[in-house]
């Protein structure tokens, strides 16, 4: 999934943005709040980590000039002020969670997965249908037939994309929005790379293409693994990025 962090200590960042690579997370960096706007109104990302101590334009203003557009992207605050009052301001401004600094990945981690499940109304760590669940905790998709399939960080973000909202349709720039961040060398033809191996493993009424429109999730049963999807030729190998 990609995450938005503004941030102006540039080894806070680079450590970030190492440790969330290793879980499967494409973070874009901005260094002061007016970038961080800019960044925030052009991207789509499934939640940002915001400091408050910003060159530019202070993190606060950040949060409340973005809640008062209407932008409902859940963001954790990441900052060493850690006083009753300000924990209490930044939740009024519209913060989804605070975290002070220093803190461990692993919380980090935990309460990113935890405003990402409420964004998208669900309580409990997985996110789809009756019949078709991803865990977000574990990667895992849990298919209509039984079997537990665990994804890569590229396979996960893009299930997470089409069972935020099952049966709705996203476009091919839709997608590459949500799993690609600014330096990812993304190749023409990488998302339907990555469609049509997971079509072959989750079987090919898993992800459903809508011709000229882009791709949907079904939770109908999914045909046997490994038979390959009707409706697509095998893409050129050794183009795309999972």
């Amino acid at each position: 999934m990609r995450a938005l962090l503004v941030e102006d200590d540039e080894m806070i960042a680079a450590s970030l943005r190492q440790g969330l690579a290793r879980e499967g997370w494409s973070l874009d960096w901005a260094a002061d709040g007016l970038s961080g706007e800019r960044a925030l109104a052009d991207g789509a990302y499934a939640c940002v980590l915001l400091d408050l101590g910003l060159p530019g334009q202070e993190g606060t203003a950040l949060l409340r000039r973005a809640r008062a557009r209407g932008d409902r992207t859940p963001v954790v605050v990441l900052t060493a002020r850690d006083g009753l009052d300000d924990r209490v301001a930044g939740l009024d401004l519209g913060a989804d969670d605070y975290l002070p600094k220093p803190f461990a990945l692993r919380e980090l981690l935990a309460r990113m997965r935890a405003v990402v499940r409420r964004h998208g109304g669900a309580a409990q760590p997985r996110i789809g249908t009756p019949q078709l669940q991803l865990d977000l905790a574990t990667r895992e998709l849990h298919l209509p037939d039984g079997r537990h399939e665990p994804l890569s960080a590229r396979e996960f973000a893009l299930m997470h994309a089409l069972l935020e909202r099952p049966g709705a349709v996203l476009s091919r720039a839709q997608l590459e929005q949500r799993l690609y961040g600014w330096d990812d060398e993304v190749n023409s033809n990488a998302l339907d790379v990555l469609i049509y191996g997971l079509r072959r493993r989750l079987g090919a009424d898993v992800i459903r293409n809508m011709r000229g429109l882009g791709w949907r999730v079904s939770a109908a049963a999914a045909a046997a693994p490994g038979a390959a999807p009707a409706d697509a030729a095998p893409p050129s190998p050794g183009h795309g990025r999972d």
